[in-house]
């Protein structure tokens, strides 16, 4: 049985398959192929921390993979009201096929995931987004844009970040990590990824410098500067992100037709401005749509290998 709970986990021809499922699930979205693929089986969700694209893209999903999901908040089980994470997964992987968990310390999906009879997925956490990551990828592969990539992050090195880390590290892309001074990204997962990129010959850099992280870049990519639970910094962070906009500037200086992902929600006028998000909505939002079949390949793929 396998967990999905960070890239690391995988190897460069799993994760290739994962989104091979997904873009052939997607194709034959029409057909009947996949409608019963995973029928009678349920998919327990659990939600400490709220999300539009998780929620709708893990629950349409398993309806159509002919399963039925399960949203479960901190109000609506015991595990919010102080029952240990083990008990808590000891019941519920008693009784659903799979778990997907989006909460906050990477530690708990970790804990979860030891006691569970059942394949756990993660959402989010506040170390990896690694299905958000897996919709990244998928929707460069559709758009072309998945041979020979330099990417470029910009902004903040948060869960997001990490995540390309993981995937730069494993596919053996170059990787440009541009945050302002003091919101680096964590030093152990760094350690991990430069490890990892020796085997696979990725090359992963990080600077503070924007503009210099976006120099021919094939791949440029930001996330919100607040994240959820960071609220009461905001104004600060605005402050010291100021020229860690990705604008019409900024992606001038990557390559020719350089592509732009934003993972969602944006905030125009921030991190992203409101010309280059408008320039490049459809390659966005087929990236969100992608959350929904690249989902349907790993739940599959999940299923398969127990």
């Amino acid at each position: 049985m396998r967990h999905f709970l960070t890239l690391k986990d995988f190897t460069k021809e799993e994760i290739l398959e994962i989104i091979e499922v997904g873009l052939e699930i997607k194709k034959n979205l029409k057909s009947k192929i996949y409608k019963k693929e995973l029928e009678n089986q349920t998919l327990g969700m659990i939600f400490e921390k709220s999300s539009t694209r998780t929620r709708v893209s893990f629950e349409t999903g398993m309806f159509q993979l002919g399963g039925h999901a399960l949203f479960l908040s901190n109000r609506d089980i015991h595990l919010g009201r102080g029952e240990p994470i083990k008990d808590t997964a000891r019941v519920i992987s008693s009784m659903c096929d799979m778990v997907m968990i989006r909460t906050f310390e990477h530690s708990m999906i970790e804990e979860f995931a030891s006691y569970s009879k059942v394949p756990v997925i993660n959402g989010l956490t506040d170390s990896y987004h690694p299905v958000q990551l897996l919709a990244d990828y998928m929707t460069l592969v559709e758009h072309s844009a998945s041979k020979n990539i330099i990417c470029a992050y910009i902004g903040d090195g948060n869960n997001m970040t990490h995540s390309w880390m993981m995937l730069a590290a494993k596919l053996g892309f170059e990787l440009r990590i541009a945050t302002p001074k003091g919101y680096e990204v964590d030093e152990e997962i760094l350690k991990e990824s430069l490890l990892l990129a020796k085997e696979s010959g990725a090359v992963i850099k990080t600077m503070n410098d924007p503009n210099e992280a976006a120099k021919g870049a094939t791949v440029i990519t930001t996330d919100t500067w607040t994240s959820m639970g960071q609220e009461d910094e905001k104004e600060e962070r605005i402050k010291i992100f100021k020229g860690f906009m990705v604008d019409e500037n900024m992606m001038q200086l990557g390559a020719k037709d350089a592509k732009f992902l934003h993972c969602l929600p944006a905030y125009r006028g921030l991190e992203v401005s409101e010309s280059v998000f408008e320039k490049h909505s459809e390659i966005i939002f087929d990236e969100a749509e992608n959350r929904l079949h690249a989902q349907k390949g790993l739940m599959v793929w999940l299923d398969k290998h127990r």
